[in-house]
């Protein structure tokens, strides 16, 4: 991948007008994927001089726009929206379906998880990586905008890691909620046991 510079900034009212938002895109991504960039100055005036908080987000069509009960995205989305607005910081939102492997693949994986297989098994079923994320490329979209140091909020350590290997310092660790019911507790319980997501279940 080639240096990434920011190509247009457009500011867009979001939530009915609820959140002001920079959405940015970018030049030299040679994936053709499109990931978008996401600001907000922040409610909290005390907040905007600390280290930026940041959201990497990977698409997940069914939960960010339907609201599917599979996954916990479309909770983890719409409480980055809350705490960045409020605290200052950026969303990147990366076009990463199905953990890299596209929509169509994540159905076939959902139809094998009907069968008993958890949400790694069912991937590997397919010949497809367990998570096909390249987190790259959100470390080239932050030095693009001058962010070299973050507090990243996740429960998902690869993130982290991926972003410290391109050069980004990640300051804190920032967890998200536990955003757990009864269509995905035993997704997330897979996500915490294999790859050591750092998510706490208040009944247990």
């Amino acid at each position: 991948m080639g240096q990434l510079t920011v190509k247009r900034r457009v500011t867009i009212p979001v939530r009915a007008g609820d959140v002001m938002a920079d959405f940015i895109s970018f030049n030299g991504d040679e994936s053709g994927k499109e990931h978008i960039g996401i600001f907000c100055e922040g409610k909290n005036a005390k907040a905007q001089n600390e280290v930026p908080l940041v959201r990497l987000h990977s698409e997940c069509l069914t939960g960010d726009v339907f609201g599917s009960g599979r996954c916990d995205c479309g909770e983890q989305l719409d409480e980055a929206i809350d705490r960045i607005n409020e605290e200052g910081g950026y969303i990147l939102y990366l076009r990463q379906e199905g953990r890299g492997i596209g929509l169509y693949a994540k159905l076939d994986a959902y139809a094998l998880q009907d069968k008993g297989y958890d949400t790694y098994q069912a991937n590997e079923m397919l010949h497809l990586p367990e998570d096909g994320r390249d987190f790259g490329v959100a470390a080239e979209m932050l030095k693009s905008l001058g962010v070299t140091k973050i507090r990243l909020l996740t429960n998902n350590p690869d993130k982290a890691k991926q972003l410290k290997e391109h050069g980004i310092e990640v300051a804190e660790l920032v967890p998200t909620k536990v955003h757990v019911n009864q269509h995905n507790r035993s997704y997330l319980h897979t996500k915490a046991a294999r790859k050591q997501h750092t998510l706490v279940f208040d009944d247990e």
